[in-house]
């Protein structure tokens, strides 16, 4: 085979493998998709990253003990055409997260929306 046609060969396997790889890595069944949950807490980080965000966000049990939540969120590319900033967020930062929790009862969840301390709520 000449290059040109291996090129044009790799092109039309990878074109052809891109339907079954995306599904597989776009699986939400870890979440919990009829039951939301709201979080109250303080921003520790906000990972502004592809292909997915992330809000770390230290929130206080029942009995005043703080745990880390990991919310999953869409990626940056989304984010922005409803508003976000890679600065939105803030280390510190006092928030209200409405989420969709993780099926097997972990400190995670999906993201769905954000009420800021100014009142401000974003959606993803």
């Amino acid at each position: 085979m000449i290059p040109r046609q291996r090129l044009s060969a790799a092109i039309v396997l990878a074109t052809l493998a891109l339907p079954f790889a995306a599904p597989a890595h776009h699986s939400f069944s870890m979440f919990d998709p009829v039951k939301e949950i709201i979080l109250k807490g303080t921003v520790t980080e906000f990972q502004w990253t592809n292909p997915h965000s992330w809000i770390q966000l230290d929130v206080a049990n029942a009995e005043g003990v703080k745990e880390e939540w990991s919310i999953e969120g869409n990626s940056p590319n989304q984010l922005i055409r409803l508003g976000w900033r890679p600065g939105t967020l803030k280390p510190g930062d006092t928030v209200t997260v409405l989420v969709k929790p993780m099926r097997d009862g972990a400190k995670g969840g999906m993201f769905v929306e954000i009420t800021l301390a100014d009142g401000t709520v974003l959606k993803q």
